[in-house]
């Protein structure tokens, strides 16, 4: 992995220093929508697929087994988080096709970090609401995104058919772990040319494909 500091780096590992353990056993009550964007990577054979912000590893396990014959790459800004999803991978026994590396989502060079250029699927997982400069990751995920390739996101959308009571309490949760659901997501996503995106559950989350 490669080695990174920043105050959002830190604040990222003291959040999850201790929530790390339990994180996929409660995040999978509220974190809606990550599977759909697991079932539509397809990635071709042979392929190379990136998760920006991978967390505990959670969803690269998860993709690794569904396609194997693809490889698989994450990053993410916390050091805890990375030494979390390293243990489930090897305790998966995945290691061989699952490398991992600490950047900054929003300023990475895929290069560097993974001796590739470019990949054949690039998604994001409920992090874009946590990455301070989101455009700018998307921006990155974009460049990193192959010729024919595709960028998926999922996070958090603006529950504008859900009750308002209900918004109110689900921002004031997520306000609690530094999230931000981006209200501009759909229009950043969409200045890319050809883009899908969809509401889930009432506008509980946003769903986007992004076609290059």
């Amino acid at each position: 992995m490669s080695d990174v500091t920043s105050p959002t780096g830190d604040l990222m590992d003291s959040i999850y220093r201790y929530q790390r353990h339990i994180y996929d056993l409660t995040r999978k009550y509220y974190l809606l929508g990550r599977d759909r964007v697991i079932r539509e990577l397809e990635p071709p054979q042979g392929g190379c697929v990136l998760e920006v912000g991978c967390g505990t590893g959670r969803n690269l396990i998860k993709a690794a087994r569904r396609y194997p014959n693809a490889l698989f790459f994450g990053l993410d800004i916390s050091e805890v988080m990375l030494e979390k999803a390293q243990l489930e991978i090897d305790r998966a026994g995945l290691g061989e096709r699952i490398r991992l590396a600490r950047a900054d989502g929003s300023d990475f060079d895929p290069q560097g970090l993974f001796g590739r250029p470019d990949f054949d699927r690039v998604f994001y997982s409920y992090s874009v609401s946590m990455i301070p400069a989101w455009e700018q990751a998307l921006a990155c995920g974009y460049a990193a995104t192959a010729d024919n390739g595709r960028m998926l996101v999922v996070d958090f959308g603006q529950q504008e058919k859900l009750p308002r009571w209900f918004s109110r309490l689900l921002m004031w949760w997520l306000k609690q772990f530094h999230v931000t659901p981006r209200s501009g997501l759909d229009a950043v996503v969409g200045s890319y040319g050809r883009a899908r995106v969809t509401p889930l559950l009432g506008g509980y989350a946003q769903f986007a494909v992004v076609s290059r």
